[in-house]
């Protein structure tokens, strides 16, 4: 499988996420609670990227035989994760999707390497993302991929 991943510096490359970021915020926030998160969060998750050092997006895209790109086959947004207390900003991964046809192929890992590469390059040591606390999977995934347990957020629901 070839595929190129391409690091977007200017807004304009962005338009034609915003769909299919607004599904996915849909998608996940009906794993997380039963509210309705409205519209227009696609493209609200896309503006927190722009003007911060620890924001960014990346997509993967297949690659013809002549290098030309294909079909987009995921994308990593990362925005700004500022700390309450300190005011410091951590790089987020705030959506990070691969096509169910190309998923188990090593593109998500491929994918945060670069995003780490890149922060890291930008001063940024440290990446953080959010797993729900049994999702054993993923939390699994991630320790292989060297994330590590840092803070428990406890929630007290009615």
């Amino acid at each position: 499988m070839n595929v190129s991943l391409t690091l977007h510096e200017e807004p304009c490359d962005w338009v034609d996420l915003i769909a299919e970021l607004d599904h996915y915020v849909t998608r996940l926030t009906a794993e997380w609670t039963d509210r309705d998160p409205g519209k227009g969060l696609g493209a609200a998750l896309l503006r927190r990227v722009e003007g911060s050092s620890a924001g960014l997006l990346l997509t993967a895209h297949a690659s013809g035989p002549d290098g030309t790109k294909r079909a987009r086959l995921g994308y990593c947004v990362v925005v700004p994760l500022a700390d309450p207390v300190t005011g410091m900003e951590t790089p987020f991964i705030a959506a990070l999707e691969v096509d169910r046809d190309y998923r188990h192929r090593g593109l998500a890992r491929s994918m945060v390497g670069a995003v780490t590469a890149e922060m890291q390059r930008r001063g940024h040591p440290e990446l953080a993302a959010r797993v729900g606390h049994n999702d054993d999977a993923l939390i699994s995934m991630g320790e292989r991929w060297g994330f590590v347990r840092s803070h428990e957020v406890m929630v007290l629901q009615p």
